[in-house]
């Protein structure tokens, strides 16, 4: 027996304490169906409208935060003002080509710290983000791996 469509994401929303909403629904079934990937907000918006769903850009901003506040999302900021929405949300780094906007993870063992500066204290350290900036197009000339 298949699974109904929106059984996957009502377990995702419900096991993080947010209600399902018609609108949430829609959006983690675009989000989470799938491979994992890096969304802006405005192509998540896109790709609702061309989904036949109702919803506006703020909704899908307010959405994405509440989604990465319940630890479903990461939010990787490459520029001030410009995030990329992760559905990936294992310790992991990026490659951010700045010429195309494309942006790809790197696996964390790939990347190695030798020292870290004393926290300040009262503070614990979540986690150490390292994104890398490159100049030119990604390896087979894809534009993002962001569909």
């Amino acid at each position: 027996m298949s699974e109904r469509p929106y059984t996957r994401v009502i377990g995702m929303l419900n096991g993080v304490g947010l209600r399902p909403t018609r609108q949430r629904l829609a959006l983690a079934k675009l989000l989470f169906d799938g491979a994992d990937r890096h969304v802006t907000a405005e192509e998540l918006h896109a790709q609702a409208l061309g989904a036949n769903v109702s919803v506006s850009l703020a909704t899908v901003y307010n959405t994405l935060h509440q989604f990465t506040a319940v630890q479903l999302l990461r939010e990787v900021v490459v520029e001030p003002g410009r995030s990329y929405f992760d559905t990936n949300v294992t310790d992991h780094h990026h490659f951010f080509f700045e010429d195309s906007g494309a942006i790809q993870d790197i696996p964390e063992e790939s990347v190695s710290i030798a020292q870290l500066p004393r926290i300040p204290e009262g503070t614990t350290l979540n986690r150490v983000d390292v994104v890398v900036r490159l100049a030119g197009q990604p390896a087979g000339g894809m534009a993002s791996d962001t569909d």
